[in-house]
């Protein structure tokens, strides 16, 4: 099923699209889609479901995120056109839970950001608290799969020192969704093919089949060194095509369009602006 919330930042309601993709509302059912609801996502027939009229926003797909983690250079084929050798063991940063902005919202570039750039990746939403689980396991931890943005402002992430976090957290610099597809309708995670597209221009094309480290080996690796727990979102990493590997480099300026998809999983679009 898909899942989506929708309406005004901070009043979203939970909703499911039908087999014609109308939008129906689910705040009948469960009042959210946070916590516990995801380990037992509701199996509801969505023709039952009263019709939402009009195009109302569509705020990310998941609430409550208490981690929002990132998974760097683990596309092979990006990690090529960077020149950097693959690494060891996956790489892992944080991004701040108030960069999550819905799908289709503004992307608002900080005061003095000239580096500023696109990344489109697989996101996983965790269903249930994890621990110390296998890699055969993983994958029956995860709620569901959704499309992340992960914007990056690449001086403020390689040379302002410290961590990568400070140029992934900026504010809007995490659009999630449109929408959160069961497992079950997603199928093989590591067969699905990502593009991003800027100002109606082909950036990048990819494919989580080159993944380094597959959706069940991130989950499990992660599950070691901390308990992942219902809601908290994984964004898998990027495919080839980003602005700081083109030559010459291209990074988002005020006006610039990006659109995202991922197979399955829809389509994000958002604008630029300068704050």
């Amino acid at each position: 099923m898909r899942f989506v919330r929708f309406g005004e930042p901070g009043a979203e309601k939970p909703g499911v699209l039908d087999m014609n993709g109308a939008l129906r509302d689910l705040s009948g059912v469960v009042s959210d889609l946070s916590g516990d609801v995801l380990g037992a996502l509701p199996d509801v027939d969505p023709d039952a479901l009263p019709v939402v009229s009009g195009t109302p926003r569509f705020g990310p797909p998941v609430s409550g995120v208490g981690k929002f983690i990132g998974i760097g250079l683990n596309y092979s084929d990006h990690a090529a056109e960077t020149g950097m050798e693959p690494p060891e063991h996956p790489i892992v940063f944080m991004k701040a839970t108030s960069s999550i902005t819905g799908p289709n919202d503004e992307v608002r570039l900080p005061r003095g950001s000239r580096h500023s750039d696109w990344e489109v990746e697989l996101g996983v939403v965790i269903g249930h608290h994890a621990k110390y689980v296998s890699e055969a396991d993983a994958l029956n931890y995860v709620a569901g799969y959704t499309i992340v943005n992960d914007v990056s402002e690449r001086k403020f992430q390689s040379k302002l020192s410290g961590q990568w976090t400070k140029g992934k957290s900026c504010d809007t610099f995490g659009p999630i969704g449109p929408w959160l597809v069961t497992p079950d309708e997603v199928g093989d995670p590591q067969d699905l093919a990502l593009t991003m597209d800027l100002n109606g221009e082909r950036q990048q094309t990819g494919s989580t089949s080159k993944m380094i480290f597959t959706v069940a080996q991130v989950i499990s690796h992660l599950s070691q060194i901390m308990s992942l727990h219902p809601g908290d979102v994984i964004a898998t990493g990027t495919p080839p095509g980003v602005g700081m590997a083109k030559d010459p480099r291209r990074f988002l300026t005020e006006g610039d369009e990006m659109a995202l998809e991922i197979s399955g999983l829809g389509r994000q679009q958002q604008r630029v602006m300068q704050d």
